[in-house]
């Protein structure tokens, strides 16, 4: 296990800050940079790792420091340098280290400490029987336990980020095929940017229990390690139990939009990306996004060209990153970027946040379909409503699924499924046609996001166009 000490300082802290930092233990544990330099290590004099500090990242982006760290704490707003240690607890002084490493870059530097108990300036000697001590399986520094299974990390923090630390964990774990596991407090939740790389089997949030045991915070399945891994408690017939601490909350009326789209546009010099998107919330917000970052806490301003610079530069291989809205309006996007035979493809997950008393605008969608298609060569859109928190953290409770509100075929897709067999759907309301005839996109209505029917009406919906376009294939 880890403690994770941030220190959020007006000045960048240079090398020889952060290694006057990190002789809080003395003169006698060493410092190691490793991957090329983004992580500093300090260690025991017989190598084991007490701490990790990761390279200061300049945070631009105003709220995400509250949004990341909560509200509970006076915290300084963007432009901010974040620098985030993490001490190991299989040690009892790496805590403590972790502590007065920030807790000196703060004072040198004029900063602050999150958590403000974790602060100090202290020197800690190492008076633990190190020999004692395991020797970490694992070089990746975010991860806690490492078996043939699983990479599992476990975090106390208010709300579990996409940091760098965990993209790492989730890169290394996927290459090695294991699971991600991560562990919290029932008083934690997920931002949607973790609960997006969380998705999918065998990957799990692992909630701590109030009443003891584990359970997965988002389908509530009881869990027990077994095998080298977090794993499903199931009976003699074959079923699963539900964590009693999973049951649903009251409705409070807040609500999520969420748009899943994804665009399609030829390789050429001159494509930008991430334009759809911001269309997108342009619509939805009447602003752009504010940030973007490939990890949270999303660092930079928003910056069509710098993104799709970044992401030309790591062709072919796939770009992920996340983007965020202002404070005052919760918003937040994933986008996947992929070099395809047929072009350049983004994949894009925005959800847009609305407190008890707002109505989300769901009659934009349409128009917003429409200028996607004519501008962004969108493939694909699906709407959907959601009774789910105004702010865009993931509780580890049930929440109610989204429920379907319309669909897009864009034209080239239009094109492909043949436009005579796409407009006749088995609905009971027929596709809008949007754009020219020549090159029709199509809308389809499918409820206005409050009855589950509606998933329905899109199996259906799809399954006539699936059956459609392979008829056209072959």
């Amino acid at each position: 296990m880890t403690k994770d000490v941030i220190a959020l300082t007006p000045l960048m802290p240079d090398l020889r800050t952060l290694l006057a930092g990190l002789y809080v233990g003395g003169p006698d544990l060493g410092v190691d940079i490793l991957a090329d330099g983004p992580v500093i290590q300090l260690r025991a004099p017989d190598g084991r790792p007490l701490v990790c500090v990761e390279a200061p990242i300049l945070v631009q982006v105003p709220g995400e420091t509250a949004r990341l760290l909560g509200t509970g704490t006076k915290l300084p707003d963007s432009p901010v340098w974040w620098t985030e240690a993490r001490g190991s607890t299989a040690v009892a002084e790496g805590g403590p280290l972790a502590g007065s490493f920030a807790g000196r870059l703060a004072t040198v530097l004029g900063g602050t400490v999150w958590p403000p108990e974790a602060v100090s300036t202290d020197v800690v000697p190492l008076t633990t029987d190190i020999s004692a001590v395991p020797v970490p399986a694992t070089s990746v520094p975010a991860v806690d336990v490492l078996t043939a299974k699983a990479a599992v990390v476990i975090q106390d923090r208010p709300f579990v980020a996409m940091t760098s630390w965990l993209t790492d964990a989730l890169r290394a774990a996927t290459a090695d095929d294991r699971a991600l596991q991560i562990v919290t407090p029932p008083t934690s939740r997920l931002t949607l940017a973790t609960r997006t790389a969380l998705h999918g089997h065998p990957n799990r949030w692992v909630v701590q229990d109030p009443d003891g045991g584990y359970y997965d915070g988002l389908s509530g399945a009881v869990l027990h390690w077994r095998g080298g891994a977090f794993t499903p408690v199931v009976a003699e017939n074959g079923s699963a139990s539900v964590a009693q601490a999973f049951t649903p909350t009251s409705d409070t009326g807040e609500r999520q939009l969420v748009l899943s789209l994804r665009t399609r546009h030829p390789a050429d010099e001159d494509l930008i990306l991430g334009r759809a998107l911001e269309t997108a919330w342009q619509h939805l917000t009447g602003t752009p996004p504010v940030g973007w970052s490939t990890a949270e806490p999303v660092n930079l301003p928003w910056n069509t060209r710098q993104l799709t610079d970044l992401a030309r530069s790591r062709a072919p291989r796939p770009t992920w990153l996340v983007a965020v809205g202002h404070p005052d309006h919760p918003a937040i996007a994933t986008v996947r970027i992929t070099r395809t035979p047929a072009g350049v493809e983004e994949d894009v997950t925005l959800t847009v946040g609305y407190r008890k008393d707002d109505t989300p605008p769901v009659q934009s969608i349409e128009p917003l379909a429409a200028a996607l298609t004519a501008e962004h060569g969108l493939t694909t859109m699906l709407a959907s409503l959601r009774a789910a928190r105004g702010d865009l953290t993931v509780p580890p409770h049930f929440e109610t699924p989204a429920v379907p509100v319309s669909f897009t075929l864009g034209s080239t897709a239009v094109g492909e499924a043949g436009l005579a067999h796409a407009l006749r759907p088995p609905l009971d309301l027929p596709p809008t046609r949007l754009g020219p005839s020549a090159e029709s996109a199509l809308h389809y209505p499918l409820g206005d996001g409050t009855h589950p029917q509606a998933w329905n009406v899109l199996q259906r919906l799809t399954e006539h166009l699936g059956q459609t376009a392979a008829a056209h294939r072959r």
